[in-house]
């Protein structure tokens, strides 16, 4: 199906090159998108530029980053924090070249007047590559970023407090991904690598950390430092006795709030992946805040020894008053407690996910989560309320679910997956996502990639592919239900006053199918493509349900006007009967064998060779083997008596050599030269012959070897006996 004009809005930004949008800030009915030296200001009813704000890397700190050794693309103001200082009033922070800047802006007729600018170190990142986050509470901004140009100092910053530098016990190269305010704290969400798992190799842990609204640093060499933070793990995982985790992080949500079974809850979604090097997985999971605080209030986590394990802390260790607590004047605590937060500040228990397991489970090799964006509590007929997930993969696809079973528990995740956008370009990730709403009944959908905004309906229930009430059912989607007064499938409207009326509005969004619609078409067949596993024999459904609505002929227009299709991210492979699997593996059987007997029989016609060049190494001439074929001509002779031979072999001649008279005669004076006399390792060439075997047989015999009485033999003697 392809979304029309009416129904998708798309910005593209600059044309000579891309913008690497990255930021998304609601202002009224504007929308405020970060980039490339620009910050755009869009409509969010059609995405219409009203104004944008420009600013440039001065050309001095270009040409520094380059000398630095950073290419010109890097070289260049890429708006990374983005945040609202109240009405009229904006904090713009860039990159600026590897050299953070932030300013404060004004709006003023429809223009934006810079006020003031800083320095932005420890607030906006050097690289743009780098993950960051900041969030603005109480007139100061909270920011997690890296404080230096090579990215190796992380930190967690707002004026003058910040973490310990340089220490892998509080922050170890992590990667941020957001910030939120609730309570008395300031939270802040990310992954690092795990510090309590490196005696047993190398993992990425995905985080949760926060810090107190009021702390004021503490005494003395703690007067610029934090005395509140803590951090703790944050578990997505398939249960079991060997659990299989997704350990990194990519995105979360801010604070929904709704009722999951029958508990009123706070919860954060989050997208979490495998590493890249491991089984391709993604996970979406939801964490409790009442669970998180519950964390930072249990016991801390520590390590006696550099070889020791991380062992959970003895309570009576723990001194009072309690670490990581809020307090009116942290500048008073004890030296005690704030020397004990700074080498435990890791909490030894993890955040369980909400629902028990994950909501949203995809291992596939062609994309992985990146995003994240919940509408929140959503109402069907009947009363029932459902969050309703936009999933942003790296792929470009959006992916639309929802837990079944969230109302009516809280102990299990039933996942509905209702529908696959392809929104961007296959490869194009999806770099941010915001469900936005301009007016009573306006609700839409912005997603964010590197080169474009796109505003997208956050439903498609008026599809003429849904013709009937077990198809409009079958779709499981919240937005959608079955009109009985008016006989088609609408969605939700402020206007429609009788929506959550059961007996004028058919939805059942736990199990797909409604008493009063008639099954006249199979509801697994909505659209021309649906798959679920359920299990007859629990009569409980155990997987996913994939509602995708598209063509007949699966197909999507290509106008620049047209919107993203909707399809299958992954189709289900084509499946055979055992006969036809055994007949196909006999013929391929049968056929390596034909083919290996005629390969076979051509090389030996080929290769054959003759009686001679079987023979081994026919053409040697090496001395071995013409000793062998004398040794076979001689045994051929008849022997009447046996035959024994001496064979004398020569050796070199360790002749000794007369001494000097003097160290003096040594160094000026050279012997005479006797040609006849014997030298060190010399031969005399009169003295022996070589026989048919080309070995040296003496002339003198014995008596030459046994002439010499000095201890040096110069030949032996072996005797052959020839049978």
């Amino acid at each position: 199906m392809i979304i029309g004009v009416d129904d998708t809005h798309k910005f593209l930004g600059n044309d000579t090159h891309t913008d690497y949008f990255r930021l998304l800030l609601r202002d009224g009915n504007y929308l405020l998108v970060g980039g490339r030296n620009v910050v755009y200001n869009l409509s969010l009813t059609d995405l219409m530029e009203q104004r944008r704000l420009v600013w440039y890397s001065p050309e001095n700190d270009v040409k520094m980053c380059v000398v630095k050794g950073k290419d010109e693309e890097s070289c260049q103001n890429y708006i990374r924090v983005l945040v609202s200082l109240g009405p009229g009033r904006l904090l713009v922070c860039g990159t600026n070249s590897f050299r953070p800047f932030c300013r404060e802006y004004s709006v003023q007729r429809d223009s934006y007047h810079m006020e003031r600018e800083k320095s932005g170190q420890a607030v906006c990142p050097y690289d743009p590559e780098h993950n960051s986050t900041a969030v603005y509470a109480d007139g100061e901004l909270y920011s997690g970023t890296v404080a230096d140009f090579s990215g190796m100092e992380p930190i967690i910053y707002r004026e003058p407090l910040q973490t310990e530098p340089y220490d892998s016990m509080t922050l170890n190269a992590p990667d941020f991904v957001n910030s939120l305010v609730h309570g008395n704290f300031v939270y802040f969400f990310f992954r690092e690598t795990a510090v309590e798992y490196i005696n047993c190799g190398k993992a990425v842990y995905s985080r949760v950390a926060r810090v107190c609204r009021d702390d004021r640093g503490g005494p003395h060499r703690f007067k610029q430092r934090w005395t509140s933070f803590l951090k703790s793990r944050l578990n997505c995982s398939v249960a079991g006795d060997f659990p299989f985790y997704f350990n990194e992080i990519q995105s979360t949500t801010e604070l929904i709030e709704g009722v999951y079974g029958g508990l009123n809850a706070q919860l954060m979604y989050g997208t979490f992946t495998t590493p890249p090097n491991s089984i391709s997985g993604s996970a979406v999971c939801a964490f409790s805040m009442q669970d998180i605080a519950d964390t930072f209030e249990g016991t801390f986590k520590e390590q006696s020894a550099i070889n020791s394990n991380w062992l959970p802390v003895n309570s009576a260790k723990v001194p009072e008053p309690r670490p990581g607590t809020c307090h009116n004047d942290s500048r008073q605590l004890p030296d005690q407690t704030l020397n004990f937060i700074k080498t435990h500040a890791l909490m030894d228990e993890s955040v369980p996910a909400f629902f028990g397991e994950p909501i949203v489970i995809r291992t596939s090799f062609h994309y992985r989560f990146t995003q994240i964006a919940v509408d929140p509590q959503v109402k069907t007929p009947g009363g029932k309320a459902y969050d309703v997930l936009f999933i942003g993969t790296d792929n470009g696809k959006i992916i639309k679910a929802i837990n079944a079973v969230s109302y009516d528990s809280n102990k299990r995740a039933v996942p509905v997956v209702i529908e696959e956008l392809q929104a961007f370009a296959a490869g194009s990730p999806v770099r941010a996502l915001r469900v936005a709403r301009a007016g009573r009944d306006a609700a839409r959908l912005i997603a964010v990639s590197d080169r474009q905004v796109l505003s997208l309906r956050l439903h498609r229930c008026s599809s003429d592919k849904i013709s009937s009430c077990s198809e409009c059912v079958a779709l499981q989607d919240p937005y959608c239900a079955w009109d009985k007064q008016a006989g088609r499938c609408r969605a939700y409207s402020h206007g429609v006053s009788r929506w959550l009326d059961e007996n004028s509005f058919y939805q059942s969004v736990s199990t797909g199918s409604h008493a009063a619609c008639p099954h006249s078409k199979d509801a697994g067949a909505v659209g021309g493509l649906s798959s679920g596993l359920y299990d007859d024999a629990r009569g409980e459904n155990k997987g996913e349900v994939i509602n995708i609505v598209q063509d007949k002929d699966g197909k999507g227009g290509t106008g620049a006007n047209e919107g993203p299709e909707v399809l299958a991210a992954d189709p289900p492979p084509a499946a055979y009967s055992v006969e036809t699997l055994a007949l196909a593996v006999a013929a391929g059987a049968l056929a390596a064998l034909g083919a290996g007997f005629a390969a076979g029989y051509i090389c030996g016609r080929r290769c054959k060779k003759d009686d001679d060049d079987n023979m081994p190494y026919p053409d040697t001439e090496y001395e071995y083997f013409e000793q062998r074929q004398n040794i076979n001509r001689i045994q051929a002779e008849p022997k009447l008596l046996q035959q024994v031979e001496e064979v004398t072999y020569a050796e070199p001649v360790l002749a000794p050599q007369p001494k000097p008279a003097s160290p003096r005669a040594t160094l000026r004076k050279h012997p005479p030269y006797h040609p006849h006399h014997e030298t060190l390792f010399q031969f005399q060439p009169d003295a022996y012959r070589r026989d048919n075997f080309g070995t040296l047989r003496s002339h003198q015999g014995d008596g030459y070897r046994r002439g010499n009485d000095n201890g040096f033999s110069t030949t032996r003697s072996v005797k052959k006996v020839y049978l």
